[in-house]
């Protein structure tokens, strides 16, 4: 029975090695969120390519969007305020804020430059 014992101690021990390994290993992890969610949002220079007011999306061509880590590109986004896009036509150049609407890049203000 004693080495039964001694067995059952041996499994257990090297069962439980794994998640002591990996409590230890996160020790010195940095667990904040990536930067780019927690910067402040910022207006980004843009350019008007496409407007579609009945699906309330603007096409731009803009500069990086740093708080969602973004790179520069041109790519459809929802728009908050559909209405405001009557303001605009397209090769306007526009001062864009970003932010998330429903998880997901959304233009929250957009003026003229």
């Amino acid at each position: 029975m004693t080495s039964s014992i001694k067995t059952l101690a041996a499994v257990l021990a090297l069962a439980a090695a794994p998640i002591a390994f990996a409590a230890g290993a996160m020790e010195g992890m940095d667990m904040k969120a990536p930067s780019a969610s927690s910067q402040a949002a910022r207006p980004v220079p843009a350019e008007i390519r496409k407007i579609d007011a009945q699906a309330g999306k603007v096409t731009l061509k803009h500069g990086p969007i740093e708080n969602l880590g973004m790179p520069a590109m041109t790519m459809a986004f929802p728009v908050k305020d559909r209405a405001s896009l009557s303001r605009f036509k397209e090769g306007d150049a526009v001062s864009v804020t970003f932010g998330k609407i429903d998880g997901s890049p959304a233009v929250l203000d957009m003026q003229r430059k």
